[in-house]
């Protein structure tokens, strides 16, 4: 079940300054401190962004054989100062707007999705894939303005937004796991550790840390989840100090070292504040990719990342919701209107920032699970960003194992909403499953919530209650079909 916050009197909930009063603190039952903290809590789980869009985005060179930002491998700074900028201003803005403990950033999947499926289309420039995400993104803000977005949000059947809430969590737990090197690919899918076994100094920081967290927040220590981080990020740096382990994979990508580091090699940094270099910002073109790749082509691209975008976040912000116990009897969030809007301005932001769609992010359990429950939350963690552009180096040091910790916490918070599902009715008790379980094995929020949509439909207009079903659910369901069969749609159109 969603979390709830415990009935105060009237006096212990009275605002006690303009702050107050705007962000509803004392209301929800929190305080500015914890909102500070969670806000920095937040900002640590979901910082790796700064390191890691740089890598994804620069994998490859786009369409005319250019890297974005540039050949030179110090150009990632571009990308990375960029990214951290577009977080910290969307992160403020949804604080400030829909007031809401949900922070933003470049989409890890949708980045990935705009490389491999955009961008290297043969013709196609950097600047063209962006031109696509900024369409993506106006056309979300019109379906969000015109009421289209929240009212398929709200169309949702109840136990289903608990099904994404869960499935979320699982998934996110999985992210831990594997970015800790705990779970690695192995035969036939998924490992435990090095060959069965937990080996390495950087496992032992996951475990450790992840320890440390559930001690701490068994302990009822506020701050537990950011002290645990903090410390773990002190262990992770002397275990390097001290052993010389290095990372996993060489400059190329190359793995040679499987006890090695998994992205960032923990160490004190040369240099603690840098200039930042925003050249990136501006440079797209809305309609560019129209003359490389055909009208046809483009508006099935656009659609395939709309529809990712738009469930993402439905899925996203229901599970922030839940967690935070600021859900109404029909599961909907307050200020639904103001978070969709926020974060389609922000999915456009991105593509004309130049580090792809940004979009709202599942790392905000972190600072709720610590406490967060305000916009004010945001704030803060848009602020770090901001200030990450010039400090882009100490956050650099922050490796993934001393940070994931935090999400298999939090992906056990989120599953205690599963016993809002009425398992015994199998109508809404399998697609209710399908969700959950295909967050996690397929790696996508999407393909769960499309799979659950599907089987909703057909099994309500199975029983013969079709007309139960909400038009624009029917209307998502047809569209998830489309999704789902994208791949021969494209070769049967020859595209």
């Amino acid at each position: 079940m969603a979390q709830t916050t415990p009935t105060k009197s009237p006096e212990e909930t009275r605002p006690v300054g303009r702050l107050d009063s705007y962000f509803k603190i004392t209301e929800r039952g929190s305080t500015v401190w914890t909102e500070v903290r969670g806000g920095l809590v937040t900002f640590f789980a979901m910082s790796y962004i700064v390191v890691l869009n740089p890598i994804i985005l620069r994998g490859i060179p786009d369409g005319s054989g250019h890297l974005l930002g540039g050949s030179d491998p110090a150009d990632a700074a571009k990308v990375a100062a960029a990214t951290a900028l577009v977080a910290g201003l969307m992160s403020i803005t949804m604080g400030v707007v829909a007031r809401f403990p949900l922070a933003l950033a470049t989409g890890l999947g949708l980045n990935a999705f705009l490389l491999y499926s955009v961008a290297s289309l043969k013709g196609m420039t950097w600047p063209d894939a962006m031109g696509i995400i900024v369409l993506e993104g106006l056309i979300i803000l019109v379906l969000v303005l015109t009421g289209f977005r929240e009212a398929v949000f709200r169309a949702v059947p109840k136990e289903l937004k608990m099904a994404i809430g869960v499935g979320i969590g699982l998934f996110i737990a999985l992210i831990g796991l594997v970015d800790a090197g705990v779970v690695r690919p192995g035969n036939p899918v998924l490992g435990f550790g090095i060959g069965g076994s937990l080996a390495g100094w950087p496992i032992l920081v996951f475990v450790v840390g992840l320890f440390l967290m559930a001690i701490l927040l068994v302990r009822k220590v506020r701050g537990a989840i950011l002290i645990a981080i903090a410390a773990a990020t002190v262990f992770a740096v002397l275990a390097e100090l001290i052993a010389k382990i290095g990372p996993q994979r060489d400059a190329e990508g190359v793995l040679v070292n499987e006890a090695g580091w998994g992205l960032v090699v923990p160490k004190l940094p040369e240099k603690v504040v840098d200039l930042p270099d925003l050249s990136l910002i501006g440079h797209f073109s809305l309609f560019g990719s129209v003359g490389k790749i055909g009208l046809l082509a483009v508006v099935l691209l656009v659609f395939s990342i709309m529809l990712a975008d738009f469930f993402d976040t439905m899925g996203t912000m229901v599970a922030i919701g839940g967690e935070a116990g600021l859900l109404d009897e029909e599961g909907n969030p307050p200020r639904t209107k103001q978070i969709l809007i926020v974060d389609s301005i922000a999915a456009a932001a991105g593509g004309a920032a130049s580090v792809s769609s940004n979009t709202s992010y599942i790392e905000s359990a972190a600072g709720v699970g610590d406490g967060a429950r305000t916009g004010l939350a945001s704030v803060v963690t848009g602020a770090a960003f901001l200030l990450a552009t010039f400090f882009s180096p100490l956050v650099a040091m922050v490796p993934y194992e001393a940070a994931t910790p935090a999400l298999v916490v939090v992906g056990f918070l989120m599953m205690m909403q599963i016993s809002g599902i009425d398992w015994k009715n199998i109508e809404v008790a399998l697609p209710a499953f399908l969700v959950i379980i295909l967050m996690p094995f397929t790696y996508s929020i999407t393909v769960g919530i499309g799979a659950g949509f599907i089987a909703f439909v057909v099994l309500k207009a199975a029983r013969g209650k079709a007309k139960e079903v909400h038009p624009l659910l029917w209307v998502c369901a047809s569209l998830f079909v489309v999704y789902f069969a994208l791949g021969p749609i494209q070769d049967l159109l020859g595209i």
